[in-house]
């Protein structure tokens, strides 16, 4: 009886310690300044507002949760954005398919309240 209850402390010990280590790999992944961390390029086919970019344009605001037509000077992608809390801006060549000439473009994102808690 006393050797069933040591290997059941032993395994209980184990079982904790095993807990303890993993985790901090479960927790969320902090913002690692990739394209993915203000969301997703999406189909052009997609529903979304059209923002025409010209040479003149500087700043564009958005939504987080909101999918955008971007139009660069001809040059359409689409973009869901799903930011971070706390992600407040980002220059639209960061997220602009290669070959898209957005440079000097800030997106403005605005907090979506669907997402405030």
């Amino acid at each position: 009886m006393m050797s069933t209850l040591k290997k059941l402390v032993a395994s209980a010990s184990i079982a904790a310690l095993s807990s303890i280590m993993l985790a901090p790999a479960a927790q969320a992944q902090a913002p690692g300044g990739s394209p993915a961390d203000y969301g997703t390029q999406v189909a052009q086919d997609t529903p979304a507002r059209v923002v025409n970019i010209d040479a003149k344009t500087t700043y564009v605001n958005v939504e987080d949760g909101e999918t955008v037509k971007f139009n660069v000077r001809g040059k359409i992608f689409v973009w869901h954005f799903d930011t971070y809390p706390e992600t407040f801006s980002v220059k639209l060549s960061r997220i602009a398919p290669a070959g898209v000439d957005s440079k000097g473009v800030t997106v403005y994102i605005d907090g979506n309240p669907l997402y405030l808690g």
